[in-house]
């Protein structure tokens, strides 16, 4: 038995034309699942684990920056101690730390800023950029991303470090392996000529900060990490000699620690020489960051 009826007015003739038109322009659209069920696996876990705090959202992303930033650039450093310079050379370290640090600020700079070191932490701070929750989130966060990659970079090269050095772990001499993680100065250097150099080269990494930072500067969005990098490579191949540019707190303490507890004993804490030298990088670089601020403030931001 049809349903379709036999008489039909020229009203009804009329709205079946536009029903079909309206058929005929759905089936022209490409399909859409409602929006839950096209979320695939993936996206489905993230929304569940999304966190709603925004200072809690920044120190993962400090934290996740300053793991990329140790993983890359001590494992340039690993690659060539290990391969006992065959692989790499120390342009090629300078290299892998600018671009680490590029990579590592573009990882955060959405939700912190992008400072992956203490150091510019605090330096902002000064500036009134973050408040104390956020020096204190981010500085943890930031010796937590770089104690991590420690060890993750250890069991990378675990072989080859037993192949380098027996099993029998040293952080001096024609075996050792400190240098890898952590930064140690000239035999020449004095302590006093260590904390200057890393005021000074830290100095000129905050004030880039500022600089690239800077609306007067017009820097085209998105551009400053790649200039920060760029900075850090600088610095590296400038005044990188005397103790390795550390520039970073985080950088050099955390994997400092790691050291000591994964057997390389507490030499990792001195020079060659006995001398404690540990404070240096950690000192230096906060003292540098407020320094170089201080003067990009006075010098150029207050003339502006």
């Amino acid at each position: 038995m049809s349903l379709t009826p036999v008489f039909v007015s020229d009203k009804d003739q009329e709205a079946a034309q536009v029903n079909l038109l309206h058929v005929e322009e759905k089936k022209s659209e490409p399909m859409t699942l409602d929006e839950n069920t096209s979320k695939n696996w993936v996206d489905k876990i993230v929304s569940k684990l999304r966190i709603n705090n925004s200072t809690i959202r920044a120190c993962l992303s400090e934290c996740l920056a300053t793991f990329i930033l140790l993983l890359i650039g001590n494992g340039s450093v690993a690659q060539f101690v290990l391969s006992r310079g065959t692989l790499g050379s120390p342009l090629s370290i300078q290299i892998s730390w600018g671009f680490a640090v590029t990579l590592a600020v573009y990882f955060s700079n959405g939700l912190s800023g992008g400072h992956i070191n203490p150091a510019i932490s605090l330096a902002m701070f000064a500036l009134g950029k973050i408040n104390w929750r956020q020096l204190v989130g981010y500085t943890v966060a930031q010796f937590l991303g770089a104690f991590i990659a420690s060890p993750l970079l250890y069991a990378v090269y675990w072989d080859a470090f037993n192949q380098f050095d027996g099993g029998i772990r040293q952080a001096f001499g024609p075996n050792g392996t400190a240098g890898i993680f952590a930064t140690y100065p000239t035999e020449w250097l004095t302590v006093g000529g260590g904390v200057l150099d890393q005021v000074v080269a830290t100095a000129v990494l905050a004030a880039t900060v500022c600089a690239v930072t800077d609306p007067s500067n017009k820097v085209p969005k998105g551009v400053e990490p790649v200039l920060v990098g760029f900075m850090v490579l600088l610095i590296g191949m400038s005044l990188g000699f005397n103790c390795g540019f550390p520039l970073n707190p985080a950088r050099d303490f955390s994997p400092r620690l790691f050291m000591s507890l994964a057997g390389w004993g507490s030499e990792v804490w001195m020079t060659a020489n006995g001398v404690h030298w540990w404070w240096v990088p950690v000192v230096g670089p906060y003292i540098g960051g407020l320094v170089g601020v201080f003067l990009y403030k006075v010098i150029v931001a207050m003339h502006q």
